[in-house]
């Protein structure tokens, strides 16, 4: 028993030496750790601080390499614009040469004629006689200075109308180099943000590669002051990212439209639809009824053709002639690039395009002649009232079609027109129209024109982002033209056929004119009134439509609506109204 109670005695100093000697050696070894992976990660940051300079330069590079490449397109540019101008020169001086020798060439002729030593015959073309000089040589001489002169200031005009002409594209093609050049230097701009963030980030990361609370932790144990460090697996900090903005090769979102250029719009569109509103009592006017209509308490018009289809066309006709007259010209002014597009359509072959495109066409056509016939029976502000039926039909259609399914408040509009309708139409049939229409004819063709403009509306959303609106409207005008000049061109029946004396030709084509004129104002108005205030804005604005209609039916001609036809045409208004509002409010709920 003492025996081994000795041995224990001495292996304990032993034990503990060894114990002491594993920590050590332990120690040294996370030391030696602990300066290879210091060693690592300098190399890699001093590596990523290399690239990262290599990265800097290489932008530099592209940066210089762009300037020299506009500088070289700048001088390509100009160099083109003086041979041009050196051709043009040529060619002028050219015609020059070849006119003034054919008009030498003919006064000498002349001269010898009246001197009574004229040639035999014509004398060829680069060839001048040595007629003897008449008495009145220096007479005929200075008319020949005189054609000279006016014919050279001709030339010199048709080419300072050229070279004006080319100076403008010129600078229009300039001002989109630069415009394109400051998108270049925006997007690259954003790209050398978003590499020095990342490395910014990367470097950061580089540099404390572990938590120092993490790395280590004290463990006590349940030995009285016996502590010993744990080693744990490193873990690199997780520094929460910003985000960084993507580079995009599309141009950054134009601002919000400023409150000025939003009531300029609105200011627009409520002038469209007065415009619009004047053309429909003013196609009022033009259609014969029973008794004169007394214009403006001043005097009376009888009117100039009776309603009826065939008459309708032929006011339709006179009208698109006064448009297609002048609205190549507004749509040039509006869309320089309508010829472009009406070209590339053309050479497009796209048949499924061509089809939405004359489809929507002669929807329209049947709209406007239905329009017509409904105006001329009864009063303009139940006829566009009871038009706006189309609304109901185009969601129906879009449901079908599209899978659109209408909204609560697109339920409601519906039940709200169909009610307006109802009562906008019922004093018609209650009561004798005034001016002696067809109240039938004149309901059945207004609700059949807002069913055919729903199908012109349909097919043109079918057709939207394939073709400009201005060159698709212009393409539209003219196919109206042709559908409406053909009608006439082919045998109608007597019921179907124009009626029109031969006395009243003048009046009609004022009134045409009056009315063409209109149109394209509308239009123009309509346009600029969307590019301020936006589609949706002049839509609601052209709400009321039926109400101002009906009111400048009242003050002009003193065509006065009952009550409950009033009731119906707010309605109508309100729940249209309704609809297009909430088309503006479905973006906002989606992106909230």
């Amino acid at each position: 028993m003492a025996q081994r109670n000795v041995y224990s005695s001495k292996d304990e100093p032993e034990d503990a030496q060894s114990a002491e000697e594993v920590l050590h050696s332990v120690m040294q070894e996370l030391d030696a750790l602990h300066q290879n992976v210091k060693g690592q990660l300098n190399q890699d940051i001093t590596r990523l601080q290399t690239e990262k300079n290599h990265l800097i330069e290489d932008i530099e590079d592209l940066r210089e390499q762009y300037r020299k490449l506009q500088s070289q397109q700048m001088e390509s540019l100009s160099g083109r614009y003086i041979q041009q101008q050196q051709l043009w020169l040529k060619q002028l001086a050219q015609v020059l040469a070849h006119n003034l020798q054919d008009l030498l060439v003919q006064r000498f002729n002349e001269l010898s004629a009246n001197s009574g030593n004229s040639l035999s015959s014509p004398i060829p073309s680069g060839e001048f006689p040595i007629p003897l000089p008449p008495s009145n040589y220096d007479e005929r001489a200075s008319q020949l200075l005189a054609a000279l002169d006016e014919r050279i200031d001709r030339s010199f005009q048709m080419l300072e109308q050229d070279l004006t002409s080319y100076e403008s594209e010129l600078s229009v093609r300039l001002n989109n180099m630069k415009t394109l050049e400051m998108q270049g230097e925006e997007l690259l701009q954003n790209l050398v943000n978003r590499i020095r963030e990342e490395l910014e980030e990367e470097e950061e990361y580089l540099e404390n590669p572990f938590d120092a609370q993490d790395s280590y932790v004290e463990e006590s144990t349940n030995s009285v002051n016996s502590v010993r460090p744990q080693l744990l697996q490193p873990t690199p900090v997780e520094t929460p990212r910003e985000p960084v903005p993507q580079p995009s090769s599309a141009p950054p979102t134009a601002p919000a439209k400023v409150a000025s250029q939003v009531q300029t719009g609105l200011v627009l569109a409520l002038s469209s639809a007065v415009v619009l509103s004047l053309f429909n009592v003013c196609l009022r006017i033009l259609i014969k009824s029973k008794n004169p209509r007394m214009v403006f308490g001043l005097f009376e018009f009888p009117g100039v053709v009776t309603p009826g289809f065939g008459n309708s066309l032929l006011i339709l006709l006179m009208r698109l002639i006064v448009v297609m007259a002048l609205m190549p010209i507004l749509a040039t002014f509006l869309y320089p690039s309508v010829w472009k597009d009406i070209r590339r359509l053309f050479q497009s072959g796209d048949r499924a395009l061509w089809s939405k495109v004359l489809g929507s066409a002669f929807f329209l056509f049947l709209s406007q002649v239905l329009i017509y016939l409904a105006i001329g029976n009864i009063p303009a502000g139940i006829a566009i009232t009871i038009f706006f039926i189309y609304p109901i039909v185009t969601v129906l259609g879009s449901w079908i079609l599209f899978g659109s399914r209408p909204s609560t408040v697109g339920f409601s509009a519906i039940v709200g027109i169909t009610a307006g309708l109802i009562l906008a139409g019922w004093p018609s049939f209650a009561a004798p129209a005034p001016g002696g229409g067809n109240v039938g004819v004149g309901v059945a063709a207004a609700l059949a024109s807002g069913i055919t403009f729903a199908g012109y509306v349909l097919l043109t959303q079918m057709a939207a982002g394939k073709l400009h609106p201005i060159p698709f409207s212009l393409v539209n005008f003219a196919a109206i033209f042709v559908f409406s000049a053909l009608s006439l061109w082919v045998p109608l029946s007597d019921n179907f056929a124009p009626k029109i004396d031969q006395n009243v030709w003048p009046g009609l084509i004022v009134g045409g004119v009056i009315l063409g004129v209109l149109t394209l104002f509308s239009y123009l108005l309509n346009n600029f009134a969307i590019r301020f205030a936006g589609a949706a804005l002049a839509s609601v604005i052209g709400t009321l439509g039926p109400a101002m209609t009906a009111l400048f039916g009242f003050l002009i001609i003193n065509e006065k609506l009952q009550p409950v036809a009033i009731l119906g045409m707010a309605v109508v208004t309100l729940s249209v109204a309704a609809m297009s509002v909430e088309r503006i409010m479905a973006p906002q709920k989606k992106a909230s």
